[in-house]
């Protein structure tokens, strides 16, 4: 299996390459801004039964009334007019979408998670094989300077041989209350898990780190705090933030996660996503009747907000991964990797340090800057939509770091490392492949 591939390419064409996008919300309209930056790409078509968030990049991309789909139903449907498409959805329509979109010879750029069950992942990537069309899933951390670089140091061999990798994701304890209490993540049934929903990508790269040799998996988690019987007595009996006489001590109101930051003029993420119109009085009505303004202690989230991964690979090499709600940092993973001859310690950031057993020496490296332009989740938003429309461009797969093989390899970590917690047991990935009828 592919581990490794080289940086972007800029690709050399005269034609830009024309996508579809499926989804206009934050992550459809963040892929779409490199058309705004690049002649390489141009949007042709957009679907999202949202009028209000079709109609941004509607004007942004100056779009033709006729490819402004109201379902991707219709899109699918009518002549194809894209190269790609970039499907941004929900994570229950992942498969569905992928699956219509390969079979019609679209090339795929697909938000994480592949699919909300192994099942899924595996007809998705029947589907892109069988129609011979490149797939990106949206495993951005193999796309960022950071790791680039963190990737290009274990394989110059200065740090040895790898024998463990100790990975943490500090997701944000606004940001948990956010997404995976209050939000479209909160809930196992509408979407999946939350170490698929927003740790995916780490096993992923824990993966291009070490391999895809990996052989066994455990995982201990749960809901440590967002729970009825956590409530603070102070907030007994109110259902909402704007009702409630506890709020101004409660580090998760919703006031203070929305409605002050839009009183401050802030209009982006994550106020734009409870309301189509951010304004003060938007933004208040969305906290008195929408599901963002309810109390953490009393929503229907049922996903972890603590948990821990164990990995073991071939040759005695082993991984953690601990996932945390409870942090100041949002999604600054730290990452120290241990070989035979140094060490390795990166921020998360922009410093990685190699400390030298040898010499008893740190070397301190420093990733290239991050566009200003795509610059979120540090540079892979801007890595991976460059590089999957050179490869698009180029008809060349090696562009991409990440393909349909890969994806499949670490959801299938991801899906078992799950039934280890569940059933508090090691897990066998080669018995788990065979149980699951996991083909490659």
């Amino acid at each position: 299996m592919t581990t490794s591939q080289p940086a972007t390419v800029i690709a050399t064409t005269t034609e830009p390459v024309k996508v579809a996008i499926i989804g206009c919300g934050s992550r459809g309209t963040i892929y779409s801004r490199y058309a705004l930056v690049s002649d390489k790409m141009q949007v042709v078509a957009i679907a999202d039964p949202s009028k209000a968030r079709a109609e941004k990049l509607q004007s942004a991309h100056n779009i033709p009334n006729e490819q402004c789909h109201s379902s991707w139903e219709t899109l699918l449907e009518a002549p194809k007019i894209a190269d790609a498409a970039l499907i941004c959805t929900i994570d229950s329509l992942h498969e569905e979408l992928a699956v219509a979109f390969a079979n019609k010879g679209y090339h795929i750029l697909l938000e994480k998670p592949m699919a909300t069950n192994l099942a899924g992942c595996q007809a998705v990537y029947s589907a892109v094989k069988r129609n011979g069309v490149m797939l990106a899933v949206c495993h951005v951390l193999r796309y960022t300077p950071y790791n680039r670089k963190i990737k290009q140091i274990i394989e110059s061999g200065v740090l040895g041989s790898i024998v463990g990798i100790q990975h943490t994701e500090p997701v944000g304890h606004y940001h948990f209350a956010h997404s995976y209490v209050r939000g479209n993540w909160r809930n196992e049934a509408e979407s999946s898990f939350s170490l698929m929903t927003k740790s995916c990508h780490d096993i992923d790269i824990i993966m291009y780190f070490l391999g895809n040799d990996c052989k066994r998996v455990s995982s201990f988690g749960g809901i440590s705090h967002f729970k009825p019987e956590k409530k603070p007595l102070a907030a007994a009996g109110a259902m909402r933030c704007m009702d409630c006489a506890h709020e101004a001590q409660c580090p998760y109101s919703a006031k203070k996660i929305y409605l002050r930051p839009a009183e401050l003029g802030h209009k982006k993420w994550p106020v734009d996503v409870i309301t189509d119109v951010v304004d003060i009085e938007s933004v208040a009505e969305a906290l008195r009747s929408g599901p963002y303004g309810r109390c953490v202690y009393e929503c229907d989230n049922d996903v972890c907000d603590n948990q821990v991964v164990n990995m073991e690979f071939d040759d005695c090499r082993y991984a953690s991964f601990s996932m945390v709600a409870f942090t100041k940092e949002i999604c600054v993973r730290k990452t120290r990797i241990f070989g035979t001859l140094g060490e390795l310690i990166g921020d998360g950031d922009m410093s990685i340090e190699v400390y030298d057993f040898l010499s008893q020496k740190s070397t301190f490296h420093r990733p290239e800057p991050v566009s200003v332009h795509l610059s979120g989740h540090g540079g892979g938003d801007m890595g991976i939509i460059e590089a999957f429309v050179n490869a698009v461009a180029t008809r060349d797969p090696t562009l991409l770091p990440s393909n349909a093989l890969t994806s499949l390899d670490a959801s299938v970590v991801v899906f078992a490392a799950e039934e280890a917690r569940r059933r508090g047991v090691v897990v066998d990935l080669n018995e788990y492949r065979r149980q699951n009828d996991v083909e490659y």
